[in-house]
């Protein structure tokens, strides 16, 4: 009888992990958030066996709540049906301002009249809230009504209920922010379909001549016509009358000349400023003309939509890195553990500290174990700690290393090498948050975020006996898989740049970069050791290299002598060196060293001049 108890929490819970996974997946990349939140309560409620889930979102104007999704067993009345898709709840209001969890196995013990009266009315027999925060603003709730009996939410339910709630909460998050970007895209769009810009005449005593009303929008004061331009701009910081005195000065045309400006009703003010001499009919000078586009917002969008080539310590701009900082970015701020998977070298260890240090743990310990280093008996010291006299050799007391990462993040690295007695261990501390040390009955409590490890197939350990299924699912309530650097070539220019950069400061050497048919070399070459491969390559080359330029002479002979087939040769002129935006990209990173951005392209100097005059390139001018 106790074994088939065991076999049904067992099961049970097993299907908990699988429920928290399916709406972890789903939320990475949300299309329509109704269908998503309607299938996650779906989900939910078939694995619970509920009466009731619903979410409701927080209206602060009114002080109520409005119902956004709900779903019912079958036989169940809806909130619909019974008129309470908008309500008023002040006493449960205030405890969810306060992050406080609302549970009640039976609603006559709810200490409030209304709200008590108000379920008793919709036959509710047990209730349980979460409240559900954005950015440290409430949100709303999450709430699961019981209509057949009273039902008690243990500690471990509620914990898996939680879990679902802020999953459910930053895929909300994440689509209200996948809004807000298409809306600023659409902005965007506008702006180019119909610019306003500022318009302003003057003449060579820079009296103003004309002026359109965009100039007073953009400028934000009354511009005078017949009155000095001066006087008009004595409440902004008169960035544009240098351009303006400077065409005056010498009838010359000055293009696209970026100020910042500012004044009283808006402090900083980015435009692109135009000045060209103002003829009249026969051809003589009479003064100027001042274009002024207010290119604010869309630097601002530009900066926001552009393409990220960094993650914290991660490089890379490739289309598989950014679905990856994407993920980080979910799960930075979020106490879910992870998975982190991929082969040896492609930074599973950068990436743990990314999520570290991109979160409100930054300032806390991180911690890695390697769990293929230590024997078990060593490993579980390790972990937990010991006492003294729990094992010969243990002359004192020793905190583990979750302990030591209490408040923290740990780093379980090569979880997939753990012996059966240590996963079983590990289950309870991801269940329960707390462990016993060895040689001790007394168990501590943590606050731990874990994170695991592998370059294994799990799922195929699992089949095999030699990992257990509820642990993994546990451990893989999300996964991040990392690409291997030959699934990402484009990314290799850019690492090569960081990796220069970092061993020019340790070696105190003035290398600048690798040849072309180094780059060559590296973008033909499979990397079976991946990020880490390519970095000892290039301090090896550093160690050598007497040059300000690697050599094929310096790189490891494995990879100067790999000879690729024709098919998997890879050119990276084609793809890189071709693109205007990577060449603006890497003559800006250069401070416009041709010599250097062309070694960086793969391609000559020559070959650089070429692209100058196909694409128009020149260095914006820094100075009149």
């Amino acid at each position: 009888m106790e074994t088939m108890q065991t076999d049904q929490k067992l099961k049970k819970r097993i299907a908990y992990e699988k429920m928290l996974a399916g709406i972890s997946e789903q939320a990475v990349s949300v299309g329509d958030l109704d269908q998503f939140l309607d299938g996650s309560l779906k989900s939910m409620g078939d694995v619970l066996d509920v009466s009731r889930i619903f979410i409701f979102t927080y209206q602060p104007m009114s002080n109520t709540f409005a119902c956004i999704c709900e779903w019912v067993t079958r036989g169940i009345t809806t909130l619909a049906a019974l008129g309470e898709m908008k309500i008023a709840i002040p006493w449960e209001t205030k405890y969810l301002k306060e992050g406080k969890i609302i549970n009640f196995e039976n609603t006559r013990d709810i200490p409030s009249d209304q709200y008590r009266e108000r379920l008793l009315s919709a036959d509710v027999k047990s209730t349980l809230t979460v409240p559900l925060f954005i950015k440290g603003d409430l949100y709303g709730f999450m709430g699961f009504d019981e209509c057949r009996y009273r039902r008690k939410w243990v500690d471990e339910n509620v914990y898996i209920l939680t879990t679902a709630a802020q999953i459910i909460t930053r895929a909300i998050e994440n689509k209200q922010f996948e809004e807000e970007l298409e809306r600023n895209n659409s902005r965007l769009e506008s702006i180019f379909g119909s610019v306003q810009d500022a318009i302003i005449t003057v003449d060579m005593k820079m009296n103003v001549i004309e002026a359109n009303k965009a100039a007073e929008k953009i400028c934000g004061f009354k511009i005078y016509i017949g009155k000095p331009f001066t006087d008009c701009t004595t409440d902004c910081n008169q960035s544009c009358l240098e351009v303006l005195q400077e065409t005056l000065k010498t009838r010359n045309t000055i293009h696209d000349y970026q100020i910042e400006c500012g004044h009283q009703d808006r402090s900083k003010l980015i435009a692109i400023v135009n000045s060209s001499p103002l003829l009249d009919s026969g051809g003589s000078f009479m003064g100027a003309v001042l274009v002024i586009r207010d290119i604010t917002r869309l630097t601002h969008l530009e900066e926001e939509l552009k393409e990220r080539h960094h993650f914290q310590s991660i490089i890379g701009k490739s289309a598989k890195m950014q679905k990856v900082y994407d993920l980080l970015k979910i799960l930075t701020n979020q106490t879910t553990t992870v998975l982190i998977t991929g082969g040896s070298g492609t930074g599973k260890e950068v990436a743990a500290k990314a999520l570290h240090y991109g979160g409100a743990r930054a300032n806390s310990p991180f911690v890695t174990v390697n769990c293929s280093a230590l024997a078990e008996n060593l490993l579980e010291s390790e972990l937990f700690g010991h006492i003294k006299g729990a094992f010969t050799g243990a002359d004192r007391d020793k905190i583990g290393r979750f302990e030591a990462a209490d408040g923290g993040t740990i780093l379980l690295d090569e979880i997939g090498d753990i012996s059966p007695l240590i996963q079983l261990k590990l289950l309870r501390v991801l269940q329960e948050k707390e462990f016993d040390r060895v040689g001790e009955t007394n168990p501590h409590k943590v606050d731990v975020r874990v994170l695991a490890s592998t370059n294994r197939n799990l799922k195929e350990a699992i089949r095999t006996g030699e990992f257990r299924e509820d642990l993994y699912y546990r451990l893989n309530v999300i996964e991040i898989n990392l690409p291997p650097l030959h699934e990402r070539y484009e990314d290799i220019p850019l690492l090569i740049n960081h990796f220069c950069e970092i061993f020019q400061k340790s070696y105190k050497k003035k290398i600048t970069g690798v040849s072309n048919e180094v780059l060559q070399a590296f973008m033909n070459y499979p990397w079976p050791g991946n990020v880490r491969e390519l970095e000892h390559a290039i301090e090896r080359a550093f160690v050598l290299c007497q040059d300000h330029t690697i050599q094929l002479e310096y790189i490891p002979v494995e990879i100067r002598n790999y000879a690729p087939t024709g098919i998997n040769k890879r050119f990276p002129e084609n793809r890189l060196s071709d693109d205007p935006e990577a060449i603006r990209e890497t003559l800006e990173k250069t401070d416009w060293n041709i010599s250097k951005s062309a070694r960086l392209l793969g391609i000559s100097r020559w070959t650089m001049y070429r692209r100058f005059r196909k694409y128009n390139i020149s260095r914006p001018a820094e100075i009149l």
